[in-house]
């Protein structure tokens, strides 16, 4: 018979080290935490050997009294939360109290701290032996503290097995530093290798030092072609900075999320976040992104993992809601001839020409909206339900517009609009433009689908989303988790198109479906959709299959390859183009069209070299 015995602290605290020392950036991790909400300003970090023979954090924050260094190093022990009701919202990073007793049970830790500012003289706590005594000695000190660890699983051989080689151990810590460098800008970081000093970024004291530092993090190439935002509604904020669908990623690598500062990795946010990119990324492709939401500690709970990278909101589908706007308004929003922002420049210093993609929100110029009245429509005739897609690229718009007059360079002053006047089209494929940075490059098809697409989901959400009832409803066999959503979220459903009703309590009827996917697989569109709700609150995949058939009725409809436009027609797209939400790719993410900049064009021919 087992005897029931309570664990020796070492062990206790080695089984807590399991889940929150996974690695040695898990160490920087929690001792840099600790270090902010300390009310450090600079925080230095020094490597040896991958983070395995040495991690030393040093910072300038308060530090701890000589009264509470052997208290600090106890389990569970912390300052950060007093009830119930400080863990119901807990505003600092930390608040559980087990990382330094859980780092002290797997390495050498030496802890030295000092409150006071005027006295160089402070304590060091020495935790070692198998109870993990704790012995405080006098040692000299700033104001501040040194968390040291040496030879991190020294004592426990199978975790230190399955550590990585010293290059990819590092590389976790300087991804770390970054995180917090980006969370926290106010903050001056240094890092350390063997001596060599890798990483230096200081205290950004006003926005365009912020700026500088996102640049600096992220890279020059997602500076160049980000979008600034910044929203508010209710209790929740939104702001930071999401790179254009032309500028994505091969991996999910240059992707930063904060809640009130904490670095998360979240299914609800990513989801998201995805929605917003949907039909503007090419397959396969990631977003990149720094985001910070901003909301009511009490309307998030940090402690559900232990490494506390995933929360779980009270408002789940209201948060998820607000980030899908907010993301997909901006990335709409973004048209030719946007310039950058004031703040989106200041993180390129070297950037002296528009970009592909503009940086900011803004409109037209007033004089040239009502320049021409030419415009691109594939819809002749009356529309459907989302409209009749024609085959050719003619319109009584474009009759008009082939009849005015067409605007040159050689007037100067003549109002050149973003994407320029047409010259040319190169092998009935291309339409060669001229506008005020040189020269511009498009993709005729796509860019004329995207337009003809973005009017066919404005004709669809005009006139709704009509039902089709199906010949023979179809029974599914569900989990009481899905027969419940399904009746909880039968108004939901309807408004996607699609009625559901109960049948038992593991089973549901599917009678409607919305009527362009009557031929779509029931069965698998309504588990799906199920199962979203069940994990988000919420579905997209009724109107993802929706665009998806849109986007082939656009494909279908748009101007082909090899068919010859006049100038006039041209320009029309050309005009079409900046005016139509998310232009700059087409349905399936490809872009629609490129700036050569005269620095461009100068490189090419070795001019003024």
């Amino acid at each position: 018979m087992s005897v029931i015995r309570l664990l020796e602290p070492r062990l206790a605290n080695q089984i807590a080290a399991g889940e929150v020392v996974e690695r040695p950036s898990s160490v920087v991790k929690e001792a840099v935490e600790n270090s902010l909400d300390a009310g450090a300003t600079r925080i230095d970090i020094d490597v040896e050997a991958g983070g395995t023979r040495l991690l030393r954090i040093r910072d300038n924050g308060a530090g701890i009294s000589e009264a509470d260094l052997a208290l600090s190093l106890a389990r569970h022990a912390t300052s950060k939360i007093d009830s119930i009701e400080d863990l119901e919202a807990v505003a600092s990073l930390g608040f559980r109290g087990e990382a330094l007793a859980s780092i002290a049970s797997v390495s050498r830790l030496l802890l030295t701290s000092n409150t006071d500012q005027s006295s160089a003289q402070g304590h060091q706590a020495l935790c070692e032996g198998r109870e993990m005594a704790v012995s405080v000695r006098p040692a000299p000190h700033p104001r501040g503290t040194t968390l040291e660890v040496r030879d991190l699983f020294y004592n426990t051989p199978a975790r230190r097995k399955f550590l990585r080689t010293e290059k990819t151990e590092f590389g976790h810590i300087h991804e770390v530093i970054k995180r917090q460098a980006l969370s926290r800008p106010d903050v001056t970081y240094t890092l350390h290798h063997n001596g060599k000093q890798t990483l230096q970024l200081g205290a950004a004291g006003n926005e365009s030092e912020r700026n500088r530092r996102i640049a600096t993090i992220c890279g020059k190439d997602f500076a160049e072609h980000t979008v600034t935002i910044e929203r508010e509604a209710g209790s929740l904020k939104l702001w930071g900075w999401v790179a254009a669908p032309t500028f994505s990623r091969s991996q999910a690598d240059l992707q930063y999320f904060f809640v009130n500062g904490r670095v998360i990795r979240d299914k609800l946010v990513s989801h998201a976040i995805r929605q917003a990119y949907r039909d503007v990324l090419f397959h396969g492709r990631h977003p990149a992104f720094v985001l910070f939401l901003e909301l009511d500690p009490a309307g998030v709970d940090v402690n559900v993992h232990p490494t506390k990278h995933e929360v779980r909101f009270r408002d789940s589908r209201g948060v998820h809601d607000f980030l899908f706007g907010t993301l997909s308004r901006a990335l709409a929003d973004v048209r030719p001839g946007q310039s950058q922002s004031p703040a989106t420049a200041e993180m390129v210093e070297s950037v002296a020409q528009q970009s592909t993609m503009g940086l900011s929100p803004g409109g037209l110029p007033a004089s040239f909206a009502g320049q021409t009245g030419a415009s691109v429509s594939s819809a002749g005739g009356d529309r459907g339900q989302f409209g009749t897609v024609g085959s050719g690229y003619a319109s009584p718009m474009l009759q008009r517009a082939r009849n005015a007059p067409q605007p040159e360079f050689s007037d100067p002053s003549a109002e050149i609009p973003p994407l320029g006047f047409a010259v040319a089209q190169l092998h009935g494929v291309y339409i060669l433009a001229e506008n005020q940075h040189g020269m511009v490059l498009v993709d005729m098809h796509a860019a004329h689908e995207r337009i003809t697409y973005e009017r066919l989901k404005q004709a669809r959400e005009g006139a709704g989303i009509t039902r089709q009832p199906l010949l023979v409803p179809i029974t599914l066999a569900v989990s009481n988790r899905e027969a419940a959503i399904a009746a909880e979220q039968a108004e939901e459903l309807a408004s996607l198109g699609v009625l559901v009703e109960a049948a038992g309590e593991e089973a549901v009827v599917c009678r409607e479906l919305p009527a362009p996917l009557k031929d779509a697989d029931a069965e698998v569109l309504v588990r799906d959709v199920l199962s979203d709700l069940l994990e988000f609150g919420t579905s997209d995949r009724i109107a993802s299959s929706l665009d998806e058939l849109l986007s082939t009725m656009a494909c279908h409809g748009s101007v082909r390859a090899n068919r010859r436009l006049t100038l006039p027609e041209m320009n029309a797209l050309l005009r079409d183009m900046e005016e139509t939400e998310r232009s700059g790719q087409c349905n399936h993410g490809r872009p629609t069209w490129v700036q050569l900049g005269m620095a461009d064009l100068d490189k090419l021919f070795l001019r003024g070299r």
